[in-house]
């Protein structure tokens, strides 16, 4: 054996540490500061919850602050805005919904391009959505709905919760795969579409499935389908719009959704490493639980199928937007 110097040693040492540190600066770790998460609706909604409870445990995993930022205005947009404009490092993600595809459908021209400038990291929870009748429509299911809004052309009344909001395009949806006309009433806000929905002023609504479910219960209401493209465990018994038995609904599917994207040129390592934190968070009973109090249920989408759901979804709602007229407010 050849005999190695003291000073070789130091250069093999001295060495081994320089290509240590230069593969730590190459790759670097995650995070070292404190994280934005931009939210677009203001605070105590769906997406601000989902924000807020994710936000507390990526914490915990990342022994850094997760502050939640609520930017609103503009149908999201300026929120949006805010995201694509941060550096592209990881630190400052936008909570995405289902309110981004349909702005793309809906706007002309907007100050990002949603696929281009913004990268999905995944999808999180979903809000379940349902079409629910006032006690005095005789039909029991869908299919017989249906075929009673056939028969009567525009005579059915149905409430949204706004123009242009996730539950409106979701009847839309409906009305345009099964060739359907009904008079549209559009309130500010859900609360105020079920209470008429409830009072008997509309034929039926489609709102979150956790609002509608205590007027069933009450026998208030009728909830005859969800709009999810699966049944929802918190009523199982509920079939879904694709299991109506009405054969052009088919492959409906229409659900409110929230994750994360993150600006585009964020390193590929980076966005990998917060989907991968996400997925486990969303695992945790604790968060499980959580979602389910506030009306969510966990729905873990990755980051490829996330921008495959949110691409397909605005090439649909365009359809819709040109079938039914939509207007921003």
């Amino acid at each position: 054996m050849i005999p190695i110097s003291r000073f070789a040693r130091g250069l093999i040492a001295a060495a081994s540490m320089s290509a240590v540190a230069a593969t730590a600066q190459a790759q670097p770790a995650f995070p070292t500061k404190p994280v934005r998460v931009i939210v677009t609706f203001s605070a105590g909604g769906a997406a601000d919850f989902t924000a807020r409870v994710l936000a507390e445990r990526l914490s915990d995993v990342w022994k850094q602050q997760v502050v939640v930022e609520n930017r609103i205005g503009a149908g999201g947009n300026i929120g949006v805005e805010a995201v694509v404009r941060a550096p592209a490092d990881g630190y400052t993600l936008l909570l995405a919904s289902a309110a981004q595809p349909i702005n793309v459908a809906l706007y002309s021209k907007l100050p990002f391009d949603l696929f281009k400038d913004l990268a999905p990291v995944a999808l999180v929870t979903v809000s379940p959505m349902a079409l629910a009748v006032h006690p005095r429509v005789k039909e029991a299911d869908l299919r017989a709905f249906t075929a009673n809004m056939r028969a009567n052309p525009g005579k059915l009344s149905y409430a949204t919760c706004g123009i242009a909001t996730s539950h409106h395009f979701a009847f839309e949806l409906y009305k345009f795969q099964a060739k359907l006309a009904a008079l549209h009433i559009p309130y500010r806000g859900c609360a105020a579409a079920v209470a008429d929905a409830v009072g008997g002023q509309v034929d039926t609504v489609i709102s979150s499935l956790n609002t509608l479910l205590p007027h069933q219960a009450a026998g208030r209401l009728k909830i005859l389908a969800i709009t999810s493209r699966n049944r929802s465990p918190s009523a199982p018994d509920v079939p879904t719009f694709r299991e109506s038995g009405v054969p052009e609904l088919k492959d409906y599917a229409s659900s409110v959704y929230y994750g994360f994207m993150a600006p585009a040129a964020t390193p590929p390592d980076v966005v990998a490493k917060i989907e991968a934190d996400l997925r486990k968070v969303m695992t945790l009973p604790e968060v499980v639980q959580r979602v389910a109090g506030g009306g969510l249920e966990v729905a873990f989408v990755s980051a490829t199928e996330m921008g495959a759901t949110m691409r397909s979804d605005a090439e649909q709602l365009r359809k819709i937007v040109e079938f039914a007229g939509i207007k921003p407010e």
